[in-house]
């Protein structure tokens, strides 16, 4: 896939156990019908988020308790907090967070890198080798009419691949609901394999043993932290 190799295949060896994905999507769900919205009809934020939270395997149970607690007087605010940091070798690191304790979240962060004698970095000390993009990808035999698609309505994307009868498009977040409305004309029932706003690495880099040992130390203690909902980072995984 270019750019992004085994996007998926990275993104589920550093995967956090089920519950902890389920607490996840528990606190964004809430996050958003409380901020924009209980009615998925009305919200499509929050729509998207559910559909991606089913694909995720969330129980129908976890998305609708989440909906109806957005729906009381819970006085709980979720705000997303995103760290950088360098990591073992030449690697960095982009951590994500949803969190309402910004102090507790940030010591349970900067605790795991110094456990591998690494830090934290100012902003934009790392992010700017990275590109902040909305990712999909899905099945289709379609691929020159939703190339054409994307024209026509003006969505300017980044990269445009088929592999294999895959197509991977990336684009600016703020494109991201009017690319799906795209692809969802052409294919009403379109399965994505890949549905994320994230950070991509620009470049790759390889590890030696012992840094990627510690590496993979670090990736553990931090998707240890209930607070953390992404890891993103520059080490080549199958390397």
């Amino acid at each position: 896939m270019g750019r992004f190799p085994n996007i998926a295949a990275s993104k589920a060896k550093t995967g956090a156990i089920k519950a902890k994905i389920y607490s996840s999507y528990a606190k964004e769900i809430y996050q958003v019908a409380k901020t924009h919205g209980t009615d998925p009809d009305g919200n499509l934020d929050l729509r998207r988020l559910i559909e991606k939270a089913k694909k995720d395997q969330v129980t129908s149970d976890v998305i609708n308790r989440a909906i109806e607690k957005a729906k009381g007087s819970s006085g709980e605010e979720y705000q997303t907090i995103v760290y950088e940091g360098f990591g073992p070798g030449a690697s960095t690191l982009i951590i994500k967070t949803l969190t309402d304790n910004v102090n507790r979240t940030v010591a349970e962060v900067r605790t795991a890198f110094n456990k591998v004698h690494k830090s934290l970095g100012v902003q934009n000390s790392v992010s700017y080798n990275y590109d902040y993009l909305n990712i999909i990808s899905f099945e289709s035999n379609k691929e020159e009419e939703i190339f054409n698609a994307l024209i026509e309505n003006d969505i300017e994307f980044v990269d445009f691949e088929n592999e294999n009868g895959i197509i991977t498009i990336s684009v600016n977040p703020n494109l991201q609901h009017k690319l799906k409305d795209v692809i969802e004309s052409i294919i009403p029932n379109v399965n994505y394999n890949y549905d994320e706003v994230g950070y991509y690495a620009k470049d790759k880099v390889i590890l030696n043993n012992e840094d990627k040992e510690l590496f993979d130390k670090l990736i553990n203690m931090l998707n240890e932290v209930d607070d953390v909902t992404n890891i993103y980072h520059n080490v080549l995984e199958d390397a």
